[in-house]
């Protein structure tokens, strides 16, 4: 620019500011992502392809044959956990791995290799309570969901009962599910145990201990919670008012499955057979009738 000509004109003069607007700095107004938000730290790992399921040094509690033991949990995944310990199991010994409080889960032994081994869960949901209470529940349920179901055993062949606390060798089949209402998203997940004061779910999205999201089983059903803690894809769920077991029977839930699907860190020569002895819905509506006319 010519200043002498800017300041006494004449020919060739341009009209033209002494000093040039300054570019505007920091958030615009019709751009949101002109925000910026200064970090605390640096960011030290790359979190956005890491695989949440494997953990790093989680030590947990496991009943086998009638002792306790700390093992090193090394991940969950897929329906399943890898643990590694100082114990001796053998192919399809039962074993129950304790994540948290409301966070007991029976498992079968599916895989050892070395000081590793494989374990898979137990398919049905786990219903906490006496054995009386949970009878009445699940006939409810059926009455409600199943009505069509036909009796498949006769009087004579009802499996005995082991006490008024105890289990049956054979399992119900049914695994209830539902929507986890968190952070402005709904996730779909799998309920692995409930009992009145809480519950243990199966989430694929990352929650955060001490968050509060509502429970949805039905559209007629929901309950509030804390979660109490996180192992990768297993939460343990606190609820802040007793849930009524009951209310299960206003949600449908679905007949677990037969198959397992090996997780993908196994070789494809494993087998898929499960483990569990389940019973078709006729045989637990009939053992279920015999055990309240006890």
């Amino acid at each position: 620019m010519n200043i002498r000509k800017k300041i006494f004109g004449g020919e060739g003069a341009v009209e033209e500011p002494i000093l040039k607007p300054k570019k505007p700095k920091g958030a615009r107004r019709d751009a949101l992502d002109s925000v910026v938000v200064p970090r605390e730290e640096s960011r030290k790992t790359n979190t956005r392809g890491g695989d949440r399921h494997r953990l790093f040094g989680e030590t947990m509690r496991i009943d086998h044959d009638g002792r306790s033991y700390d093992v090193e949990l090394i991940n969950v995944s897929g329906g399943g956990a890898m643990i590694s310990g100082g114990f001796a199991p053998k192919l399809w010994d039962s074993i129950t791995l304790h994540l948290g409080e409301n966070g007991t889960i029976e498992c079968a032994v599916r895989w050892i290799r070395a000081e590793r081994v494989g374990l898979e869960f137990a398919h049905e949901t786990r219903i906490d309570c006496a054995a009386d209470k949970q009878a009445a529940v699940l006939r409810e349920v059926i009455q409600r969901s199943f009505p069509e179901v036909e009796f498949e055993l006769s009087e004579e062949t009802l499996p005995d009962h082991d006490g008024p606390d105890g289990r049956a060798a054979r399992r119900h089949p049914l695994v209830w599910s539902g929507l986890l209402h968190h952070d402005y998203q709904s996730t779909p997940v799998r309920i692995r145990n409930i009992s009145e004061s809480g519950a243990m779910i199966e989430c694929a999205a990352p929650l955060r201990v001490g968050s509060e999201p509502l429970l949805e089983l039905s559209d007629a059903l929901a309950v509030s919670a804390t979660v109490a803690w996180v192992v990768g894809d297993q939460v343990g769920l606190q609820f802040h008012n007793p849930f009524d077991l009951h209310d299960l029977a206003r949600s449908r839930p679905e007949v677990a499955g037969s198959d397992w699907v090996p997780p993908s860190y196994l070789d494809t020569g494993v087998s898929s057979d499960s483990p569990w002895s389940r019973m078709s819905l006729g045989e637990l509506r009939q053992q279920l009738e015999g055990f309240m006319k006890h």
